[in-house]
């Protein structure tokens, strides 16, 4: 159940996709809620102890080097007359991926491997030396991330009798290195000792890892250059964009049907695979700084790109999906039974949005030849607003979920509460969502670009479109209360306005579909404090019935949400109200040792010193991370490598 997901707040991570190990904030592993080692969506190892003659370390540091990488520092006590601490113990927990190379019987590129490592080094300002026993203890785990998620604590099936093993048919496989090390075996615990004497001055270095396997997985490590973060003068900045472009490094991913394309992961550890709608908005705020995530994730996405109608995947012509899993996907949310096929399209903004990221990839920089293989799919996903996005020809973008398994909500809220009017109540599907309106209407404008510049048919009939949408959305979204006129949440069945007063209107903003006059009252709105905290612009008014801090869309704040405001802000020329906000981000990073959380509480600033943590909230999570580089570009320029990206925000197309 929802109400039992493990929390993460306080958890230590390194990431590698799709490897991970998560452990508490003092290195040990403990066979509780998420902590574990994954290769996939598999944990292999569920517990990581350490202990120096029987006893726990005293941890005194956590330093993070990467966010493949972190130093765990400990204290041992030797000698009960020696009240400094005279032995230290750093423990370096690292994560890599790999691929698994095609043999001569093998056409394609498939499954995935990877390492996590660990190193221990102990040094000694003693006098004398000291004889130690170390003793790392391993619990071997077979529980699927769907089970952790709801809670389980794992039914550790598997029995090691040898330092290899496998399941799954023998897909998955680990195999454990310690050398120098006596490694024991009683059911599903192995046991690594050490007996090493340290002199003074002379360290002593430990390592043990486990290789792992994974030959039937759809997700390989991403191959092609890493990110590479942009260069700032204002240490702050400097400090976010190596974190976030550490964190976004963590979460490259390919699919084996295209394994050159890099697209990026959602987020660790739920979501560590491909998604639609994240990694299209991932992508496109990266474009300042980098162009190849853009290709891959258009080219990855267009490759599972929708040809039949089936209510069961919610798949349509020209449809871009939503997810990808190994298997289907088993679970409750709110009183819902989710049921979700391995290749799922229960999405209602992927399809506009990839048509965006499409454009604005172009104008920033991506060779005509690559757009030019992408036109058919251009064409099948501006047809797929005309012909299937929109359930009852009223000329609006509308989901419902056909199967009676899928996703209750298919916008970015896609939590079954999302969609409240004002008083609190859930809204009735079908919805058409104002910001999924919004992209329709800039996928049509940047669709008909494209295909005037490369001479293909149909533009003046996107125009069309477009004018006709922005018309259509003028005459029935807007909605009124005490603090004057605003865009409504959506239209429910009865083609209602939905008045809850939420930042998805913010999500209008660059798009063009709003006036002048409309563009000011959406931002004088967002900065309403029953909107901005402080920190970030809440998903739902403090005015709202169903308010609550840390309701998951229902009044937390989310990092990209907030982000994208900010750049439909510079976009329509808002530039200070962009950069307080750009700041309340900022401050929420730096309290986040850098890192910008996918979500916290919708508390204002001046109720709380720091942000409230969301607990369950992925860490990384690529597009809040990604949200870095809207930050930098939004904040004034502290010199010219802040100017350089806001004129290459600019330019991409990502600030229009």
């Amino acid at each position: 159940m929802a109400s039992e997901q493990p929390y993460l707040h306080n958890l230590s991570g390194v990431f590698s996709a799709p490897i991970q190990a998560w452990s508490d904030a003092h290195g040990q592993i403990r066979h509780t809620g998420a902590q574990g080692i994954y290769c996939g969506d598999d944990r292999v190892l569920d517990t990581a102890v350490l202990t120096v003659d029987g006893r726990e370390p005293e941890w005194v540091s956590t330093q993070l080097r990467s966010s493949k990488e972190t130093d765990y520092i400990y204290f041992v006590r030797a000698d009960a007359e020696v009240a400094d601490p005279l032995l230290s113990l750093v423990r370096t927990r690292s994560a890599h991926s790999g691929r698994i190379r095609p043999g001569q019987d093998t056409e394609f590129l498939t499954g995935c491997t990877g390492r996590v490592a660990e190193e221990l080094r102990l040094e000694s300002a003693m006098r004398e030396p000291v004889t130690l026993t170390v003793r790392m203890t391993l619990r071997a785990d077979n529980t699927t991330m769907e089970d952790i998620k709801q809670g389980a604590r794992g039914a550790a099936a598997v029995e090691p009798q040898g330092p290899a093993w496998s399941w799954r048919d023998k897909d998955t496989a680990l195999a454990l290195t310690a050398d120098n090390a006596t490694v024991s075996f009683n059911g599903s615990t192995v046991a690594i000792e050490w007996a090493v004497e340290v002199f003074p001055g002379k360290p002593v270095h430990l390592a043990w890892s486990v290789d792992l396997t994974d030959a039937d997985s759809p997700m390989l490590a991403a191959d092609g250059e890493p990110i590479a973060a942009p260069a700032s003068k204002d240490p702050r900045l400097s400090r976010l964009l190596e974190r976030s472009v550490s964190d976004l490094n963590s979460l490259r991913l390919a699919h084996y049907s295209h394994p050159h394309d890099t697209f990026l992961a959602a987020g660790a550890p739920w979501f560590f695979t491909m998604f639609g709608r994240d990694s299209i908005i991932a992508a496109r705020m990266l474009l300042p700084i980098n162009t190849a995530i853009a290709g891959g994730t258009l080219r990855a996405l267009a490759g599972r790109q929708g040809t039949e109608t089936d209510h069961t995947t919610a798949v349509q012509p020209g449809k871009i999906l939503h997810e990808v899993r190994r298997t289907v996907l088993t679970m409750a949310e709110s009183g819902h039974a989710l049921r979700l096929p391995p290749v799922y399209y229960g999405t209602i903004d992927a399809t506009p949005l990839w048509i965006c990221l499409l454009h604005d990839a172009w104008k920033a920089g991506m060779p005509d030849a690559e757009v030019e293989e992408l036109l058919p799919n251009l064409q099948d996903a501006l047809e797929w607003l005309r012909d299937h996005g929109d359930l009852d020809g009223d000329g609006f973008l509308e989901y419902l979920d056909a199967s009676g398994q899928g996703l209750v909500n298919q916008g970015w809220k896609d939590s079954g509460d999302a969609i409240r009017w004002h008083d609190g109540s859930l809204a009735k599907g079908p919805i058409a969502l104002a910001e999924v309106q919004a992209y329709a209407y800039e996928a049509a404008v940047v669709g008909a670009e494209i295909l005037d510049a490369f001479g293909r048919p149909g533009a003046q009939e996107w125009r069309d479109y477009a004018a006709g949408m922005a018309e259509r959305f003028r005459a029935q979204f807007w909605c009124e209360d005490e603090l004057g006129p605003y865009p409504a949440l959506a239209l429910d069945a009865d083609k209602r306005a939905v008045d809850g007063v939420t930042s998805n209107m913010g999500h209008l903003l660059g798009t063009g579909i709003l006036n002048e006059d409309e563009q000011r009252i959406v931002v004088n709105r967002v900065m309403d404090p029953t909107m901005f905290s402080g920190y970030g612009v809440r998903t739902l008014s403090t005015t709202n019935g169903g308010y609550w801090p840390t309701r998951y869309h229902a009044g937390a704040v989310w990092s990209h949400d907030t982000a994208l405001i900010i750049s439909g802000m510079l976009a329509d020329g808002f530039p200070e109200e962009a950069a307080q906000l750009a700041a309340g981000l900022l401050n929420v990073a730096e309290a986040n040792d850098w890192r910008l959380p996918e979500l916290f509480g919708g508390h204002g600033a001046d109720t709380m010193r720091t942000p409230v943590p969301f607990p369950a909230s992925c860490r990384p999570q690529a597009w809040a991370s990604a949200s870095s580089v809207v930050i930098a570009a939004a904040l004034t320029p502290a010199g010219p490598a802040q100017e350089e990206l806001l004129q290459a925000s600019v330019a991409s197309g990502v600030l229009r």
